[in-house]
C-alpha cells in the first residue's frame, strides 16, 4: 500500500475501531474527487470518520445539520448590504470549507439539497445570480438513515447520482464495541490524533490517481457492466455514461491507494457494488421477488466475462 495513504488509514484507526474497509473507501472518494452518501442508523460513528479525515490532512472542516427549515442560503452563504460602505458584502456558508459532513441531508427539502448538489457537481455555487468557484479540495460526506423516514425528502435519483459512493457503517463486533468502551475512559480519542498530510499533499495525490493507467480491455469491462445494469429484467433504470466514469475514477484510486500504477479487474469488482448499487431503479418485480440491486449487481459481477490479461506483468 502507498506509504502517505497507510499513514492516514493508521491515524484513522486511532478513533474509528474495526472500519478499515470504510476508511479506504471513504479516502477512494478523496483521491477521486468525489462524494460519498454514508448512509446507516445513529451512533455507529459516521460523524467520527469525517472529523478524523479531515484532520488527517488538515483540512478545513464544516458541518451542517440538515433540517426542515434550513434554506438554500444557510448552506451556500448570503450577501449582507453593509451601511458603511453602503455595498453588500457576500458572508460564506459552510459549503467553501475543505471537507464537509452534510448530516441527515435527506431530512430537508429538495430545494436546500439542490445547493449542496450543485457544489458537488460543478464545484461552483451560484448567489445572486454569481458563480462563485469553490476552493480545492472539496469533500462532501452526506449522512442519511436508512430506518426512519418520517418527514424526510428521499433524494432522488437524479441527485444519488452525484454521489461517487454509497457506503454503509455497519455496528461493530463485541470485542470492537469493548475497546470503544475503554479508549471512551481517556477522553475523546478525536482530540489526540494529529494531521500526517497537508492540503497541499492531498491535491497531489489526486492528481497522481489521474495518472493510473487504465488499460482497454478493463475500459472495455467497466462498460460491460454498466450495459448490463440497463439490459437486467429487473432494473427499471441502469447506470448512466456518469457512473461509468465514476467508476474508472474510484478504480484508479483504489490502485494508486494499493501501491500500483494501473487498474486490475479486481479492483473494479471491489468497487462495482459502492459505485452502482445506489444509481439503480428498480422495476416492481423486484420488491415482489426479494431482489435487492446488491444482489442485482452481484449476479451481473459473476455472469460478465473477465479480461484475463495478466496485470502483474505491466
Amino acid at each position: 500500500m502507498n506509504s502517505q495513504i497507510q499513514n492516514v488509514l493508521e491515524n484513522i484507526e486511532k478513533v474509528m475501531i474495526g472500519k478499515r474497509d470504510v476508511a479506504e473507501l471513504s479516502l477512494v472518494a478523496l483521491l477521486a474527487r468525489g462524494h460519498v452518501l454514508l448512509e446507516d442508523v445513529p451512533g455507529v460513528g459516521k460523524t467520527m470518520m469525517v472529523r478524523s479525515l479531515a484532520k488527517s490532512f488538515d483540512a478545513q472542516f464544516k458541518r451542517i445539520q440538515f433540517t426542515p427549515d434550513l434554506l438554500p442560503s444557510d448552506v451556500v452563504g448570503i450577501s449582507i448590504y453593509n451601511p458603511k460602505t453602503l455595498e453588500f458584502e457576500f458572508r460564506p456558508g459552510p459549503i467553501m470549507g475543505d471537507v464537509i459532513l452534510a448530516d441527515e441531508i435527506n431530512r430537508t427539502s429538495p430545494k436546500t439539497q439542490s445547493a449542496l448538489l450543485e457544489g458537488m457537481e460543478e464545484a461552483s455555487v451560484t448567489i445572486d445570480g454569481k458563480t462563485l468557484a469553490i476552493n480545492q479540495p472539496f469533500f462532501v460526506m452526506a449522512t442519511q438513515n436508512p430506518i426512519e423516514h418520517e418527514g424526510t425528502y428521499p433524494l432522488p435519483e437524479a441527485q444519488l447520482d452525484r454521489f461517487l459512493l454509497k457506503i454503509k457503517m455497519g455496528y461493530p463486533s463485541r470485542g470492537q464495541e469493548v475497546e470503544i468502551l475503554r479508549r471512551a475512559e481517556n477522553g475523546k480519542a478525536i482530540e489526540k490524533i494529529d494531521a500526517v498530510l497537508s492540503v497541499a499533499q492531498l491535491i497531489e495525490l489526486q492528481e497522481l490517481v489521474q495518472g493510473v493507467y487504465v488499460e482497454d480491455s478493463v475500459k472495455n469491462y467497466m462498460v460491460e457492466l454498466a450495459t448490463q445494469t440497463r439490459e437486467n429484467s429487473y432494473v427499471y433504470l441502469g447506470v448512466s455514461p456518469r457512473a461509468t466514469l465514476a467508476l474508472m475514477k474510484a478504480s484508479q484510486a483504489y490502485a494508486f491507494m494499493k501501491g500500483r500504477s494501473y487498474v486490475t479487474p479486481d479492483d473494479v469488482q471491489y468497487l462495482v457494488p459502492f459505485v452502482f448499487s445506489h444509481r439503480l431503479v428498480l422495476k416492481p418485480d423486484a420488491r415482489y421477488d426479494n431482489v435487492t440491486a446488491s444482489e442485482i449487481i452481484e449476479r451481473i459481477i459473476a455472469k460478465t466475462p473477465v479480461p484475463t490479461k495478466r496485470f502483474a506483468e505491466q
